[in-house]
């Protein structure tokens, strides 16, 4: 066991964490600010991943068929 026991390892993995979280943003910060000024939105899916929507897509429509003529 360590001299600082389970208290000082919690501590680390915190850190660890912090610095995963810290490193996740640098990494995504451009595509990110890109994103927000166009008004999207943007979900992390994990390291590294982000998924970015723009709402605009669910006001599209799909256009009515137009019958086709025989002559």
């Amino acid at each position: 066991m360590y001299p600082q026991g389970t208290k000082g390892l919690s501590r680390i993995k915190s850190r660890i964490r912090e610095l995963i979280a810290w490193a996740d943003r640098e990494i995504c910060m451009e595509p990110d600010e890109f994103a927000y000024r166009r008004g999207w939105t943007v979900n992390r899916a994990g390291f590294g991943c982000r998924v970015y929507r723009d709402p605009r897509f669910d006001q599209l429509t799909l256009p009515a068929k137009v019958a086709e003529e025989v002559s």
